[in-house]
């Protein structure tokens, strides 16, 4: 059975509160002195800044549209029409707002830090909303992926002349289908937790790509940034583990615990921290607490399918992936898995169904060329 660290990851955003904490922030428990220093800038007052490109677009196109259809109205324009700038949405790496801006494109947490750092600079009011989303989960690697969802809202500048009374005083950007988001809660997150789900989620890709030390750096300013930012804490704890730390990310995991018993990702982090110190007794009896909060974790399904398909017991496998499908029905990898088993079955209208869905429930470019070229190569035999 493979073992997985759990994290966090703000693809789109995980949460916490605006208001300030009663609690005092935990005890970073940081030891800078075992990482090499980051090799790329951990800046996180650059994440809002504007590119020379980003000022020029906003001195020419945005400006136009502002001039038309006033300050809120004319940016939303000039940045989500698209017959203008095209923003895609690609939830392969966390950008800054100059990196956005430049690729055309950025998971939902990229794409509000860089709208943002339009508005601000136009001096509209702007607002940003953690929304109550089902949890998502994706895997990298060894690691498994929590996700949620962020958003914006933006208000009209005083003295807008374009603003009228009977328009309604806010707009929320939003990259859900409106029927959805009605349906959704939310609430107001501040500036500095942004910057902090940011730095998470970049501490997160760089685990992802092998980079330990970097993510270490980008762990901490998450940290400093917004210390009662549990996420972080737990991505920390990762650090150390893959790092070879396994009683300093123990005693992050116990920190985090003591705060919220009852989460799961801190949870099953530690399962594996004790196990690594050889802790066997407190590893199974922590892990019999996990199973009854959860008894059936993400990837449970998939992994037994992938199993199956090892073994090419490709009904087996068609079951499986199907039990994952129900339960999550728009990540890529359930329906790859499928599109593999109804293909070893003999099935190719199936196959080839399965596999568009995997390309239309794709969050990244690399995946979506992926599936697309393997669609056509199986339409063409």
């Amino acid at each position: 059975m493979r073992a997985w660290f759990v994290v966090v990851f703000a693809l789109l955003l995980g949460g916490c509160a605006t208001t300030t904490s009663t609690l005092p922030p935990p005890a970073p428990l940081l030891a800078d002195a075992r990482f090499a220093p980051p090799a790329q800038p951990v800046d996180l007052d650059q994440v809002f800044a504007l590119s020379p490109a980003m000022q020029r677009y906003l001195d020419n196109e945005i400006a136009a549209q502002v001039r038309r259809r006033g300050t809120r109205d004319g940016l939303v324009d000039a940045l989500y029409d698209k017959g203008q700038l095209r923003l895609e949405y690609d939830a392969a790496n966390t950008r800054n707002a100059a990196e956005a801006f430049a690729s055309r494109s950025g998971n939902c947490l990229s794409l509000v830090i860089m709208t943002a750092a339009f508005a601000e600079r136009l001096a509209l009011p702007v607002e940003f909303n953690q929304v109550y989303v089902e949890e998502e989960w994706n895997r990298s690697g060894d690691l498994m992926v929590s996700s949620g969802h962020v958003n914006l809202t933006l208000g009209h500048r005083l003295g807008d002349p374009h603003h009228r009374t009977d328009v309604g005083q806010s707009m929320t950007i939003d990259f859900l289908p409106p029927q959805d988001l009605q349906r959704q809660r939310s609430r107001r997150v501040s500036a500095a937790t942004i910057l902090a789900m940011y730095a998470n989620n970049r501490a997160a890709e760089s685990l992802a790509a092998g980079r330990i030390d970097q993510a270490y750096w980008w762990a901490r300013a998450a940290i400093e940034r917004e210390p009662t930012f549990m996420s972080a804490q737990n991505t920390l704890a990762v650090v150390y583990l893959r790092h070879g730390d396994f009683a300093l990310a123990d005693r992050v995991l116990g920190q985090v615990l003591e705060r919220e018993p009852a989460n799961v990702s801190a949870m099953a982090n530690r399962v594996r921290a004790y196990e690594l110190q050889g802790r066997h007794d407190e590893a199974r009896a922590l892990g019999e607490t996990l199973a009854r909060i959860e008894p059936l974790p993400p990837f449970h399904w998939f992994n037994l399918g992938l199993a199956a398909l090892e073994r090419r017991d490709y009904a087996a496998a068609r079951e499986y992936f199907t039990k994952e499908v129900r339960r999550a029905a728009y990540y890529h990898e359930f329906h790859f898995g499928l599109a593999l088993a109804y293909a070893g079955l003999g099935d190719g209208n199936e196959a080839k169904r399965q596999l568009a869905l995997a390309l239309e429930t794709s969050t990244t470019r690399v995946d979506r060329a992926l599936y697309a070229g393997k669609l056509e190569r199986l339409k063409l035999q």
